[in-house]
């Protein structure tokens, strides 16, 4: 049930979007994360949970140096994330054996992987593992939901900003393995107009002028909830569109709007705004290009793994 891998370039650089004639607006996909970076992190987590020694550990094992061997089990069926992580938790006291790639569905009972080394290791850091891993499984099983529902018809799921601080790279690489595509990162690399944005410039007109002042690289995307603002957005001349809180109805009369403007085929349009797995096929057929969810990082419910001693 693995989803075909996109094109990498550098960190795996593509667009959001593959429809014909549509204008481009690229973010980076991430696909895979750099190893100083899940060590970093790691070392962060470690410093939170076991910041002067695993004290159970230490006085209830007879043998400090003994070793022993875990199975990292699946408990419920899932989507898998961390083929290329879970080692680094682990470090070269242990050896870490992962039976699973990244994108495969897994089944309740299935062993994901195990791992060998020191008792008093394995037992210091299992709950940090699992802790990231169940969360990322979960995120990738909620995101290939949507993009089974959506494929077909080309429809890209996006994800958003609303990440977990501290966990966003992890966030975006586990929304790519379960199928989906990445939004942007950050607000450093992408601009979307937003409403707040609208009121403080004084006019969607004025917002996007003075982003096409001060920038000659980077798309402009436009958040709108009516069609005076589309009007003013075309006007204006962005290069996509997000249609933020449109049910599907008024979804397709502003495709409509869009796409009988001069040149506006070419134009990336999204739809967001609690976008549920009940409500997304009433967007299939509106000629959208995406849709955007937050609730794929901002509630999802972990996956269920653990692991055990054999």
């Amino acid at each position: 049930m693995r989803l075909p891998c996109l094109i990498i370039k550098k960190f795996c650089t593509k667009t959001i979007n593959k429809n014909v004639g549509v204008k481009l607006i690229e973010y980076t996909q991430y696909h895979h994360i750099p190893v100083k970076y899940i060590k970093n992190k790691i070392a962060e987590f470690l410093s939170e949970d076991v910041p002067d020694g695993d004290k159970t550990s230490e006085f209830s094992l007879i043998d400090l140096e003994k070793t022993g061997i875990a199975e990292i089990q699946a408990v419920t069926d899932q989507v898998f994330v961390g083929e290329y992580i879970i080692s680094h938790f682990f470090g070269d006291e242990c050896t870490t054996e992962i039976n699973i790639k990244d994108g495969s569905f897994v089944s309740g009972g299935d062993i994901i992987g195990m791992i060998k080394g020191p008792m008093i290791t394995i037992l210091g850091r299992e709950r940090i593992m699992l802790n990231l891993v169940q969360r990322l499984c979960g995120i990738a099983t909620l995101t290939r939901r949507y993009v089974n529902m959506s494929a077909h018809c080309g429809l890209k799921i996006l994800d958003t900003r609303k990440t977990t601080p501290g966990l966003r790279l992890f966030e975006k690489h586990a929304v790519v393995v379960g199928g989906g595509t990445n939004h942007r990162l950050n607000l450093s690399t992408g601009i979307l107009i937003k409403d707040n944005h609208i009121k403080a410039a004084g006019s969607v007109k004025a917002a996007v002028n003075q982003c096409k002042h001060h920038n000659s690289k980077l798309s402009i995307e436009l958040e709108v909830d009516t069609l005076e603002q589309i009007h003013e957005g075309l006007d204006a001349g962005v290069d996509g569109f997000l249609l933020d809180n449109m049910n599907p109805g008024k979804t397709l009369e502003a495709v409509n709007t869009i796409h009988n403007f001069p040149g506006g085929e070419k134009i990336f349009i999204e739809s967001s705004g609690g976008i549920t797995l009940e409500t997304l096929p009433g967007y299939l057929n509106t000629g959208i290009n995406a849709v955007s969810v937050g609730a794929l990082t901002h509630s999802v419910h972990n996956s269920d793994i653990r692991l055990e001693f054999i």
